[in-house]
Order: C-alpha cells, then sequence, then structure tokens
C-alpha cells in the first residue's frame, strides 16, 4: 500500500530499500504471518481459508493447515492476488529498526492494525465533537 504523501516525511529516506529487504530477503516473498506468497493468484474461501499450491492442503489464516471444504463452501471460492507490505508492530514509521518490522500480506497487515486504526477512529470522532462543542455550542450526540 502506497504511504499517503502527508504522512512521507515520517518514513526514512531509504525506507523502498529497507521494506524491500524485510519483504523479500528476510521473509522470502511470504508473509511472516500465514505464509501467503508475494504476488501470486490464490483460491480464497469466504472464511479466509486459502490453497496453498506448494504443500497442495488448505490452510487457515494463520498458515495452519485447515480442513478441506465441503462443495456450498467451495462454490464461493474468489481468485485473488496478495501483495506483501511491510508493517511496523509498534505503529511508528520512525522506528524503520528490523526488528520492529514484518512482511505481511493485507489480510494480515489489517488484521494487526485493527486495534490502530479503532483508536485512531474513537480519538477523530472525539476531536469532532469536540470542535462542535467549541464553536456551535454544546454538541447533540445522534
Amino acid at each position: 500500500m502506497p504511504i499517503r504523501a502527508e504522512l512521507r516525511w515520517y518514513y526514512p529516506i531509504d525506507w523502498k530499500l529497507i521494506s524491500r529487504r524485510i519483504r523479500f530477503e528476510r521473509a522470502r516473498g511470504c508473509c511472516e504471518a500465514c505464509g501467503r506468497p508475494h504476488g501470486g493468484v490464490l483460491l480464497q474461501l469466504s472464511d479466509g481459508r486459502w490453497w496453498d499450491e506448494v504443500a497442495r492442503t488448505w490452510r487457515d489464516d494463520g498458515g495452519r493447515p485447515a480442513p478441506w471444504p465441503d462443495v456450498l463452501d467451495y462454490a464461493a471460492v474468489r481468485r485473488r492476488r496478495f501483495h506483501l507490505g511491510t508493517a511496523h508492530l509498534d505503529h511508528n514509521p520512525q522506528n524503520s529498526a528490523f526488528r520492529n518490522l514484518r512482511a505481511l500480506c493485507q489480510r494480515c497487515h489489517l488484521r494487526h492494525d485493527r486495534p490502530e486504526h479503532v483508536r485512531r477512529r474513537r480519538t477523530n470522532r472525539h476531536r469532532q465533537l469536540a470542535l462542535g462543542d467549541l464553536f456551535q455550542g454544546t454538541y447533540r450526540h445522534p
């Protein structure tokens, strides 16, 4: 996922090289959480199970072998292409130490960032309510 322009200055100048080393040298082109390969087209079920062509088995979101789907589950299979991104474990883009970085596919990256996104959404909502109280009087909560 590209870095938004207003956040780019938080990252080191050689971020692309650091990210490439994490994703392709250390992680060898696979997600460090679930094992999905970078750039490959995978079969994925609605519950997150995916077909690992190398091991010839179904895997769950954690990369562990999963039960084979029944006919109804397999009818909803979708082809998806996964790309690796480099995640900051502490959510601080200024901390680019290798031990703080992890190569994650989009699904695992969103799962890792979910608590931080919820925190930011709550903070932004409270900020909007405070500005409403400050400039428009008591704000009525919907």
